[in-house]
């Protein structure tokens, strides 16, 4: 039997301007000044929601990015202001750049499928011959993306971003900085909680003229880990890592003959399958944070978000 989710929500929320609803995330536009994002139990994969929602899986994205943007607020700007429900946070509302920055230490997923099929630049990156599935860089690299409208998002390199108007070179090197401030603090804390943190992805956007940390950081979503104690031993035997990341929902899909492409049908996700995602993304929450996952209610769950939410902006304007 499958718990309850939360799939979607319709808020009646103070000042609201406008409202949009993403993959995972509904997002509420406050008075053009702030964002309120609701993490839904929605799951993507292959660009494409999937037709059954994972319980407890938006409170984990909310409360790990949270927890790791709380973490690293000196080291880089960052959107946040408030976390008043535990599928909500509302901070700054900026300016995104198109780019999404990705950031690889590891050959691993999309790098790994690509590598596979015989290519050795991965946006203008160059790999070494010889490696392995889930085999280290010499360095974490920047493999940056641009945010389709709809379908799969595009590579591309940093001299495309450039040539093609997209960054300014002085804007392109402050974010790859930031993103490699990022996962290396990351990377350190991960290995402080016996984890390797793979590749990520990081969003960036302006507010008033300055670069601020937008969006999710370092959650299942946008992240992959491997388990370090055991990490050298499987790689020597050629064996699938143990990893806490979506990768096994795609991988799931794959085996049972999805990829997003045209045509391909979601196979079922049976009760089973659903509560065992859950069970997943939970142990990555409690692995990272290194602290209990407490399960909220999800009765009421829309009118309790509503308040919090509104109580916090009637708080905020009245300062």
């Amino acid at each position: 039997m499958q718990m309850e989710s939360l799939i979607s929500t319709n808020l009646a929320l103070k000042k609201q301007r406008d409202f949009g609803r993403g993959k995972v995330r509904d997002v509420y536009n406050i008075n053009d000044d702030l964002l309120v994002l609701v993490s839904s139990d929605r799951i993507s994969a292959f660009d494409q929601v999937l037709p059954r929602a994972i319980p407890y899986k938006g409170q984990v994205l909310n409360q790990v990015a949270s927890f790791f943007l709380e973490k690293t607020k000196d080291l880089v700007p960052n959107w946040k202001i408030a976390e008043p429900d535990p599928h909500v946070t509302i901070g700054y509302k900026c300016e995104p750049f198109s780019v999404e920055f990705v950031i690889r230490g590891y050959l691993a997923g999309h790098s790994w499928r690509l590598y596979k099929s015989g290519e050795r630049k991965i946006c203008g990156e160059t790999l070494p011959e010889g490696l392995k599935e889930n085999d280290p860089l010499p360095a974490p690299i920047l493999t940056p993306t641009t945010k389709a409208k709809s379908g799969h998002d595009i590579d591309i390199s940093k001299d495309e971003l450039i040539d093609q108007k997209i960054l300014k070179k002085k804007d392109l090197e402050k974010l790859e900085h930031y993103a490699q401030t990022l996962f290396k603090a990351g990377t350190e804390h991960a290995a402080s909680q016996n984890l390797i943190l793979v590749d990520t992805k990081y969003e960036f956007g302006t507010r008033d003229g300055k670069i601020m940390l937008i969006d999710e950081i370092h959650t299942p979503d946008s992240s992959r880990y491997f388990y370090k104690d055991t990490y050298e031993l499987i790689q020597s035997k050629d064996q699938q890592q143990r990893q806490l990341s979506k990768e096994f929902v795609r991988q799931w899909l794959i085996e049972n003959g999805f990829q997003g492409k045209e045509g391909q049908l979601v196979p079922v996700m049976t009760d089973d399958f659903i509560n065992s995602v859950t069970s997943r993304y939970i142990e990555l929450f409690e692995q990272i944070t290194g602290t209990k996952f407490i399960k909220r209610s999800y009765q009421n769950i829309s009118e309790t978000i509503e308040l919090a939410v509104n109580t916090f902006i009637t708080n905020y304007y009245e300062k």
